[in-house]
């Protein structure tokens, strides 16, 4: 099976995100790294690109530069990763998926509804994949927990609470960090702070997980450091179309809890909790019965769970792997199998319109506003 080609933008030395792609896109030799352009300093990229072993030629000292590149090459990528500031990720995305590239973008896709949308029709018209990485949707136990939900193991779901709070940001005299303070800038981040940032990935969860969309939503915001234009604490309340009801709190400022990403699902016969911060195990309870533990590769388990399982029983299963099964199934779609897991075009604008909702909702007092893109209502 010939080994296909990939390409990153962004992510360059010193990058948060970056190490994570390039161990997860070459974790199970279904890439290798062909080209990138790395760095907004464009000879800082061309250089590190050589050391990661990017050939000189592939080796870009822009995107631009990149798609011009990669397009007129025989052996062009099959696959180019958007690891770049949020406001980029529009312009980028839409120039290599009309130039034919499978595109993998980091959330948040876009910075509006209406550029989520034209990515939507684009990736649509031109037939090229556009992943978006939401990565803790592939961990093994958050697969078992979409294929119980959809096998009826808990019956129909009532209620869904999840959560993804840190207190990394709760320093107020280390509010002029560069590597903070624009997360909370709208110029660089939109119209939203933490929930932008950190509660689209448990919105985007609930619904993974539920097999359902979000309808409706109320949010309240609040900059509890006050030299923060954006939010640096969040609570969502939504409803999904299937009935559920759904409570987030996402917040930056919870100073004690270091990742903070957990979910629980309470259906009719019964419920499970997931936590990123124990990611083997699923707790899973039952209705009238005792809670037991499904673990990470034990026998019996659904099979989405079971093929993206990699290590034996008990030990532990990180975050770059959880990349790395993004990218295994990104190789399998470009290869022409179905993985209808892979998050997609669709959920980033989903996602980008709850944000954009949320942000009307909170300066309207909480008012419960609908939440869908004009596409899909």
């Amino acid at each position: 099976m010939r080994k296909l080609k990939w390409g990153m933008i962004g992510g360059g030395e010193g990058s948060q995100i970056g190490p994570a792609h390039r161990l997860g896109a070459l974790a199970d030799g279904h890439f290798s790294f062909a080209a990138g352009a790395l760095d907004h300093r464009p000879e800082a990229g061309r250089e590190y690109a050589q050391r990661l072993g990017i050939a000189a030629d592939r080796a870009y000292g822009d995107w631009r530069e990149m798609l011009e590149g990669e397009r007129r090459r025989d052996d062009r990528i099959d696959l180019v990763t958007v690891a770049t500031p949020n406001a980029t990720h529009f312009e980028i995305t839409k120039a290599f998926l009309k130039a034919g590239f499978n595109v993998l973008c980091e959330k948040p896709m876009t910075m509006t509804v209406e550029e989520g949308e034209e990515i939507v029709r684009v990736a649509k018209t031109t037939g090229r994949i556009c992943a978006v990485n939401y990565c803790y949707s592939a961990y093994p136990m958050v697969r078992q927990a979409r294929a119980m939900v959809r096998a009826g193991e808990i019956g129909k779901v009532r209620l869904v609470v999840t959560n993804f709070s840190h207190g990394h940001h709760g320093d107020a005299t280390d509010a002029d960090n560069p590597r903070v303070r624009w997360r909370y800038d709208p110029a660089m981040a939109g119209v939203s702070g933490q929930f932008a940032d950190c509660g689209i990935h448990a919105l985007h969860m609930a619904c993974f997980i539920c097999d359902d969309q979000v309808e409706s939503l109320s949010a309240d915001f609040a900059s509890t450091i006050s030299s923060r234009e954006l939010e640096d604490d969040a609570m969502v309340n939504f409803r999904m179309s299937g009935g559920t009801v759904g409570r987030l709190w996402t917040s930056s400022v919870a100073i004690g809890r270091q990742h903070g990403f957990d979910i629980q699902v309470f259906g009719e016969t019964g419920g499970f909790r997931w936590a990123s911060e124990q990611p083997n195990q699923l707790v899973y309870t039952p209705v009238g019965g005792r809670t037991e533990i499904i673990e990470k590769g034990e026998a019996g388990l659904h099979p989405d769970a079971q093929r993206l399982s990699r290590v034996a029983i008990a030990h532990p299963e990180g975050f770059p792997l959880a990349v790395a099964n993004i990218y295994c199934d990104l190789a399998d779609a470009i290869r022409g199998e179905v993985r209808d897991c892979l998050p997609g075009a669709a959920d980033g604008v989903r996602s980008m319109a709850a944000v954009h909702t949320a942000v009307a909702s909170a300066r309207d007092g909480g008012a419960w506003l609908d939440a869908r893109p004009s596409i899909f209502r």
